[in-house]
């Protein structure tokens, strides 16, 4: 049987404490750890590095998104189009933005 929380009124080790200090649903480490077998600390750090990346500001991944685009050859409309149908099937998905929005954010 895996036990993935301390027994009432005792608490975790440094390690694990500190990581879920971190404002994370403490149920939601405990089902991370649980079903994919890590302890409590690295359950912690799995779910802070996806919050992370769904926290990521709408403008830094619109130019994050249109650099990485550019790297591949892609010219301006071509990597709108797709940054927008991107953005829109994130998980927590942005407002609709037109291309002029788009290349607002990357040029200013």
């Amino acid at each position: 049987m895996l036990i993935s929380c301390p027994p009432a009124g005792r608490k975790l080790a440094n390690e694990a404490a500190g990581a879920q200090d971190d404002g994370v649903d403490p149920e939601l480490i405990d089902r991370v750890a649980g079903s994919a077998g890590l302890t409590p600390a690295e359950a912690a750090r799995v779910v802070q590095d996806v919050l992370a990346w769904y926290r990521e500001p709408v403008e830094d991944y619109v130019r994050r998104r249109h650099a990485h685009h550019h790297l591949y050859g892609r010219r301006n409309p071509e990597a709108f189009e797709l940054i927008a149908a991107e953005l829109a099937g994130r998980l927590v998905a942005a407002p609709p933005l037109s291309q002029r929005q788009l290349r607002r954010i990357v040029y200013g």
